[in-house]
């Protein structure tokens, strides 16, 4: 569990908090498997025995006083007695994980029965969208053969169709069987028939290790649905346009409901991994893709912020459903057409799952994103729990994840995998806030309760290991982390303490916030005058300028933060920021589905990675075995001056390794295999939570558009927020203007 705060020194009270201009908060990445300085948990067992606050529930930790019969509460200070058992426990510190670190993760009693417990397996059913094309389809069977690879042997899969009429396959015979039911036209219609009266749901889902060779007889028979079948089944028709064919809001709804009656019995975990080629267009769910387009030109409507929200509630309600069910929906959308994300997101953001757009099948990464996907260790049924001590709050919670409907700061993730990342800001609890002289230290407890599958070889050592042959076991787990922060004395000691990429985070969730509520353009003025606002409040406290009569300046203002290296990378951050797809505006060309996706890929990703996708890391080699410089600015300046003959490009989404034009011609191209280079390249896509684009370009041979499109330092961001031929320098000097505005 990796928790990275904005500051590491807390400010001191809400004056502090103002006066520094910085937002305060945290980012926690629950499921890694070490926290932010590589360390591991201890782990420990009995899980339950660990004692709690009788005052505010926190855990029992190291930060804790402890005496023979008591303990008092390192949160909220309450002194709570121990039990006889607790007492002998902890007589012998050393074999207890909570006596040892602050870190810990215990193994929790599972309730049931033990053939319950080893009943439960983890299920995929992939639905597949037939009102398509035959190379979407092509694609879609790669990437499922890539996905029975990453399977584990236990797992039960299951394969369904859509378009006009729902699919399911029966795998498990000697040729693959469909049995098919029409999806009701009409917007309000439901199935006349349940997907378990049609085939029950033990004879769809087909154990993978037993039955692939039928898995992949069957991906063979998938075929598009033609106009004819479309014009029969859908059967309507405006001023002669067909319409209708694909059926995604009735077929999901149906297969939620098909997986939720046997949620908690056959399986933990239900995962479907919905493939779809454009908007639904027939049925419940259909949605209206009109409102893309040339209307916004009559109409006079804001195109920025009339795209972002949902055009109608029906997938957030859906997605309700599919986390009651224990269903985690993934989306893979391969479409160029606008397909409306806005309102389909909801069905994986709020059941944990992920959001991916491939805007070709051509050089799509989809079967390495699937197979990537499964092979990476994940937990689900999680809780997200975060107590503070009483001077301070959680404000907003931002991620992928369903809020409790009761108790506040709980969350609930369906799945979550080892980059899953959440955010959280922070208020005062009242106007006193750290005491200046308390011996008593801010304290943070995040609690995150996880399931995992255990399959058979790793109960080796179990006693149930006889009743297990062939089966997968559930194991419940806590995983505590209690971090200890120091309050600031000063302003200074706040600019000090920050770390940039957090603070990041949590900007980029503000402006998502504020595009959703608000439109684009207000997103871009928020983050403005935020830089604005801290630019103003570090010169204020340096004393770097001072006003006479209200007007003159005394000094120049300090735009570049030289006094405090740790603000110095924030106003490049905001540039690029402004820069990014995310918030440019719709007349230049972002296409809604795009942003909708940025947005959801940014929200769940940890603060180095999104330092990447933001503003890439540009560094230069020599030789492709020797490097120059680990990091340049992006702009053609920065390579000029390097001298260096080959540069490489890292923007999360995209690697880039470019050979510049006077590089020798002796020099290998592309680099080889056995090089530093690709060595670093290869370590990269490892370590990354979706497949990177590889792209090599030789200067004054190739296109070098896609290399220079990220040197944005050249490239303006001025109130229209259309390029013009001034970047970095430009921006610098608007914020002066402002901050000066500002200051007056």
């Amino acid at each position: 569990m990796a928790i990275r705060a904005t500051v590491s020194r807390f400010p001191l009270d809400r004056d502090a908090q103002e006066t520094s201009g910085l937002p305060w908060g945290v980012t926690v990445t629950p499921f890694a498997s070490k926290d932010e300085n590589g360390q591991p948990p201890v782990y420990g067992s009995e899980g339950h025995l660990l004692p709690r606050c009788e005052n505010c529930f926190a855990y029992f930790n190291t930060y804790c006083e402890l005496d023979q019969w008591a303990w008092s509460c390192a949160l909220c200070g309450t002194l709570n007695g121990l039990s006889s058992r607790a007492i002998a426990r902890y007589s012998h510190p050393q074999s207890c994980a909570e006596m040892m670190s602050s870190f810990i993760d215990l193994e929790l009693s599972v309730e049931g029965s033990d053939e319950e417990i080893m009943q439960a397996r983890p299920v995929y059913v992939s639905a597949v969208d037939l009102s398509s094309s035959e190379e979407f389809l092509e694609l879609t069977k790669s990437a499922l053969q890539a996905a029975l690879e990453a399977l584990p042997p236990g797992a039960l899969f299951g394969l369904a169709t859509f378009s006009h009429k729902i699919g399911l396959y029966d795998i498990q015979g000697p040729i693959p069987v469909v049995k098919n039911v029409f999806i009701p036209p009409d917007a309000e219609g439901t199935l006349p028939i349940e997907l378990e009266d049609i085939m029950p749901l033990l004879q769809f889902l087909a154990p993978v290790d037993t039955y692939k060779d039928h898995i992949t007889a069957a991906l063979d028979t998938l075929r598009p649905t033609t106009s004819w079948e479309r014009t029969t089944g859908a059967g309507q028709s405006i001023d002669g346009v067909l319409m209708g064919g694909r059926g995604f809001g009735v077929a999901m709804e149906a297969l939620f409901k098909y997986l939720g009656s046997e949620y908690g019995n056959t399986f933990a975990l239900a995962r479907v991994f919905a493939f779809i080629s454009g908007p639904p267009d027939y049925g419940a769910g259909q949605l209206d893709t009109r409102r893309y387009g040339e209307q916004y030109a009559s109409k006079g409507e804001d195109a920025d912020r009339a795209l972002l929200p949902e055009q109608t509630p029906f997938y957030k309600d859906l997605a309700a459903v599919a986390v009651q069910a224990g269903v985690c929906v993934d989306i893979f959308a391969v479409t160029n057409e606008y397909t409306d994300l806005a309102s389909l997101k909801f069905l994986s953001i709020d059941s944990g799952g992920s959001l991916f757009l491939y805007s070709n099948t051509d050089d799509s990464t989809l079967p390495q994103d699937i197979y990537r996907m499964l092979s990476r260790p994940y937990a689900f049924g999680c809780i997200l729990r975060m107590r503070t001590s009483s001077e301070f709050k959680p404000g907003h919670s931002y991620g992928h994840f369903f809020p409790d409907p009761q108790y506040e700061n709980v969350q609930h993730i369906i799945c979550c995998d080892s980059f899953a990342t959440y955010a959280y800001d922070f208020d005062f609890a009242n106007t006193d806030g750290f005491s200046r002289y308390a011996s008593e230290h801010p304290v943070l407890q995040i609690a995150f309760q996880y399931t995992v599958v255990v399959p058979p070889e790793e109960l080796a050592s179990s006693e149930l290991v006889s009743a297990s042959r062939g089966k997968h076991s559930l194991k419940r787990r806590l995983r505590i982390r209690t971090v200890q922060y120091g309050a600031a004395r000063n302003i200074h000691e706040i600019y000090d303490n920050v770390d940039p990429e957090a603070v990041l985070s949590v900007l980029v969730h503000k402006v998502i916030l504020a595009s959703l509520e608000e439109g684009v353009r207000e997103g871009r003025m928020l983050l403005h005058d935020w830089l604005v606002i801290l630019t103003a409040q570090y010169n204020d406290t340096y004393n770097v300028v001072q006003f006479k009569n209200g007007s003159s300046v005394t000094g120049q203002i300090d735009v570049a933060f030289s006094q405090c290296p740790q603000l110095q990378p924030l106003p490049r951050l905001v540039f690029a920021l402004l820069r990014n797809p995310l918030l440019r505006f719709h007349e230049e060309g972002v296409h809604p589905d795009y942003r909708i996706f940025l947005q959801c890929l940014f929200s769940a990703l940890e603060p180095s990675s999104l330092h990447r996708a933001i503003y890439p890391v540009l560094m230069s080699y020599s030789t492709p075995d020797k490097q120059a410089y680990p990091r340049h600015s992006l702009s053609r300046a920065a390579l000029i001056t390097s001298g260096s003959p080959i540069f490489f490009l890292d923007a999360f989404t995209m690697l880039i390794v470019f050979y510049s034009s006077t590089a020798d011609p002796t020099l290998p191209f592309p680099p080889p295999q056995d090089c530093l280079l690709r060595n670093t390249i290869n370590k990269l896509k490892q370590d990354r939570s979706i497949t990177p684009k590889l792209i090599f370009i030789r200067g004054g041979h190739d296109d070098a558009s896609a290399f220079e499109s990220y040197l944005i330092e050249e490239q303006d961001v001025d109130g229209s927020g259309f390029t013009s031929v001034m970047g970095f320098v430009s921006f610098l000097e608007e914020i002066t203007q402002s901050v000066m505005e500002y200051m007056k």
